[in-house]
């Protein structure tokens, strides 16, 4: 008998300050409980850090068949972590979907975090409905990216470390970050965040650009500044983007591991 799937998933986002969950409607991107978050325990272990996610999981009355999607802020290539910033050293080559896998038994996805807000984005956020090439970067302390082309995710892009034309990475000559601590007008931060764009619009020619971060809610002052073929708009779903994007695509892996088995 063939598996019907519920179009519900839970997803978490992990970040350097939070963990947050909460279940997802995949038919609207909307939550269906109220996301829990506890806060995240300093340089903790990877196995501290799963037992957290455990904890939130767990608070929700789910069937065990139900998958878990991360949002994880590392890259992560093939459920393997090769590098991180903002936790413990330890997650350094783990290989995070078994860990989890292990954790919570049930169908586990994990994913970048900017991969993950992006995807949603163009699911269920700003893009919706649109079948082109999106490039989605998310303006913070760094730059996070996110390419998503038909709606399929091309992951771990990393963008914010492309070193554009005058020798510097681009996160460390036009994040948000950059732009709070250098003091910069809006005008001097767009002349920078033009350069930016011009660089990765003559890369990957996407059809549109989704700005993130707090910064985006800002948009009418720098972006009118700046100059692209295609148009740059701002993100839409904030902070529940990481939870909806790790869900979805943690419901469509679990389906077709399905369809293999």
């Amino acid at each position: 008998m063939k598996k019907k799937f519920r179009r519900i998933a839970l997803g978490i986002d992990i970040g350097g300050s939070g963990i947050k969950g909460a279940p997802v409607d995949l038919k609207t991107g909307m939550f269906t409980e109220d996301r829990v978050r506890i806060p995240t325990p300093e340089n903790a272990s990877p196995d501290t850090i799963a037992n957290v996610v455990k904890e939130i999981v767990d608070s929700f009355d789910l069937p065990d068949d139900v998958p878990v999607g991360i949002s994880f802020p590392a890259p992560i290539l093939r459920g393997v972590v090769p590098m991180i910033a903002n936790l413990s050293q330890e997650w350094t080559g783990i290989h995070a979907d078994e860990l989890f896998f292990k954790k919570l038994k049930r169908p586990v996805t994990v994913l970048n975090d900017a991969d993950a807000a992006g995807y949603a984005e163009v699911h269920f956020g700003a893009a919706h409905g649109n079948p082109a090439t999106v490039l989605v970067l998310t303006l913070g302390t760094g730059i996070g990216s996110a390419l998503v082309s038909a709606g399929t995710l091309v992951p771990n892009t990393e963008m914010g470390h492309i070193v554009l034309p005058r020798g510097i990475e681009a996160e460390h000559f036009a994040s948000s970050g950059v732009f709070e601590r250098e003091e910069l007008s809006f005008e001097e931060w767009a002349g920078r965040l033009q350069e930016v764009f011009s660089y990765l619009e003559m890369l990957f020619s996407p059809d549109l650009f989704i700005i993130g971060g707090g910064i985006s809610k800002k948009y009418k002052k720098y972006v009118p500044l700046i100059s692209t073929n295609a148009p740059i708009i701002p993100a839409e779903l904030r902070n529940g983007a990481g939870i909806v994007g790790a869900a979805l695509m943690a419901y469509q892996e679990n389906k077709k591991a399905d369809k293999l088995a």
